[in-house]
């Protein structure tokens, strides 16, 4: 069993930073990618970036450019820097580990962008 645990939400002015972090746990033996979904009231959950081994990155078009996700092996830990964050970026952020047949789900962290 894996837990991913996120942290590192909160309130920020538009234009503004903050980093999550995403604590992985448990029996890690593969991982195809790990990846930060969001999701806003009353849309879908879709993902924004997304990281394999290379390390490969994937970002969603209306964040590229102002998040950088990034992971360290060694601390079981994945990382999602935003920067100049807006108004629309307001969700709660999910971090996903995704495996051969099982995927796993962190509980989320609100982001809140606004002045």
């Amino acid at each position: 069993q894996v837990q991913l645990v996120e942290s590192g939400g909160g309130l920020v002015q538009p234009g503004g930073s903050l980093r999550l972090t995403c604590e992985a746990s448990g029996n890690i033996f593969t991982v195809n990618y790990l990846a930060w979904f969001r999701q806003a009231p009353g849309n879908q959950r879709k993902s924004d970036a997304r990281i394999a081994e290379g390390p490969v990155t994937v970002y969603a078009p209306s964040v590229q450019g102002r998040f950088t996700i990034s992971m360290d092996n060694d601390k079981k830990t994945m990382y999602l820097q935003m920067n100049r964050l807006k108004p629309e970026d307001t969700a709660v952020y999910y971090c996903y580990l995704g495996q051969a047949t099982e995927s796993y789900w962190g509980q989320g962290t609100q982001v809140t962008v606004s002045s």
